[in-house]
């Protein structure tokens, strides 16, 4: 029996929950579940004579997830201009190299958020197959948008409760696993403004109606205040960037809106890039308002917007860096790169958790990541449903220098606190 089993131990386990972090931690594998967890002296002697792989001066923990990307974006100057003029099949190619980057940097699994026409669920369903390696990949195909909206160069328009209903349909039949639907315009699509709302709620609570009716869960992109009401009073799933954002790039948060996304249980990926600080020092109006919806009880989940200009896949890491920044404790950003996450995805059970009975998506990385979020830079082994991937060599940018500072800021409260 024990020769199905595969036994992994580290310095620690975190199993992906506030508080769950386990000293001598070990994790039993059998094919693509997790079949045990827990503290190595509690090993039980039916496991003692498995295969066993241990790694010194490191950590266990589930594999990250991406809860905002674009597979079909680069991360390279003018990627998404260069992804409206590709090929189909020159598309799928910069995707599959998309997904093996993301697992590279220890990710396990993405939830891709808009590419032209459906390419990304042949993607999703050749990585299923084992044709490519990549993440556990949710696909909502096009983004749904208005003519001349954001991203209409994807190809999924619509411009009325009927039209829009129709589209989510099309979108079933496809095969896509949710639905995106941008709420407000965008910073990156010539004569469409971030501030401006593009559906009433009542197109809006067309499309939540239908996909939720199709057992779908919808994503909002949100920028302005207008838009990000709009998707609330509509009833979407998630909101993607919540940036409160103005005219003018100038961010005015609105409180009560704020505490309702917290009161619905909305979850929020706030999409804060490795190259967020960077922007805010360069115009200070510009101060997305994570750290105050953090504290007002807002769920907010990872997610890098990976693969838009300038934010290469490989930068996850410094997204959960730029959120330690932002005032947010570091627990707290990895269970939104986890456990919370998965909720968001409705993948509780699946992922985001070293449980019993979930998936084999664990990674294992240098130091402690509880102590220092840096650590899930040092990625030394990665687990995805149970096959071991050996990580490409990408290229990751390096630590805003913010984070040294923030880091010790950390420390020192700590240090006051106890």
């Amino acid at each position: 029996m024990s020769d199905d089993f595969t036994v992994f131990s580290a310095d620690a386990v975190w199993c992906g929950t506030a508080g769950s972090r386990i000293a001598g931690g070990v994790v039993v594998v059998r094919g693509q579940e997790i079949a045990w967890v827990g503290a190595a002296d509690a090993l039980p002697v039916a496991y003692a004579g498995a295969p066993a792989r241990h790694f010194p001066g490191a950590t266990i923990l589930p594999g990250l997830i991406e809860s905002h990307a674009h597979l079909s974006y680069d991360g390279k100057a003018g990627t998404k201009k260069r992804s409206f003029g590709r090929s189909a099949p020159n598309l799928v190619a910069v995707m599959i190299a998309s997904v093996r980057e993301l697992l590279s940097v220890g990710v396990t699994t993405v939830r891709d958020l808009g590419a032209r026409d459906n390419l990304s669920i042949e993607v999703r369903d050749a990585v299923a197959e084992g044709l490519v390696r990549g993440p556990r990949m949710l696909v909502a195909g096009a983004q749904i948008t208005t003519t001349g909206g954001h991203t209409w160069q994807n190809h999924g328009r619509a411009d009325s409760p009927d039209e829009l209903r129709k589209l989510v349909r099309s979108h079933h039949k496809a095969g896509v696993d949710l639905i995106k639907i941008n709420a407000t315009g965008g910073f990156m699509t010539a004569k469409s403004a971030p501030w401006f709302a593009q559906f009433s709620v009542e197109e809006m609570a067309a499309v939540v109606e239908e996909a939720h009716r199709l057992g779908k869960k919808v994503a909002a992109h949100a920028h302005g205040v207008e838009g990000i009401e709009r998707a609330v009073a509509a009833g979407v799933d998630t909101i993607e960037h919540c940036t409160f954002v103005a005219e003018g790039a100038v961010v005015e948060p609105d409180i009560a809106l704020i505490d309702e996304i917290a009161a619905r249980g909305i979850h929020v990926c706030a999409t804060a890039t490795w190259n967020l600080p960077q922007m805010m020092r360069s115009n200070p109006a510009f101060q997305p308002p994570i750290k105050l919806m953090h504290e007002r009880g807002v769920q907010l989940i990872a997610g890098n917007d990976s693969g838009i200009d300038g934010v290469p896949h490989s930068s996850y890491a410094g997204g959960l860096e730029t959120s330690v920044i932002l005032g947010i404790p570091i627990e707290d950003v990895l269970v939104g790169a986890t456990s919370r996450a998965a909720a968001a995805l409705d993948l509780t059970g699946v992922a985001g958790e070293l449980v019993p009975g979930a998936s084999a998506d664990l990674i294992v990385v240098g130091g402690d990541p509880l102590a220092d979020i840096s650590a899930v830079r040092d990625v030394r082994h990665v687990l995805a449903r149970g096959a071991e991937f050996t990580p490409d060599p990408v290229q990751v940018p390096d630590p805003d220098p913010a984070y040294a500072e923030a880091l010790a800021a950390a420390a020192t409260f700590a240090e006051v606190m106890s």
